[in-house]
């Protein structure tokens, strides 16, 4: 038996991992994919340090 979340159809945004916008088509479901990563690929010391130069600018 298919439920569906509230009664309407999925849309989605998909953030980073292609595979899961893939799934997500071969579903059916109606998505987007949008290309990202964590900034400075999650270092949080690196981050904080372009925090940091970004108050200075």
């Amino acid at each position: 038996m298919e439920q569906k979340l509230f009664g309407n159809s999925l849309s989605v945004i998909n953030l980073g991992l292609p595979s899961f916008f893939d799934d997500l088509k071969r579903q059916g479901a109606s998505c987007v994919h949008v290309d990202w990563t964590p900034p400075a690929g999650g270092d949080v010391r690196l981050i904080e340090i372009l925090d940091r130069l970004e108050e200075l600018g």
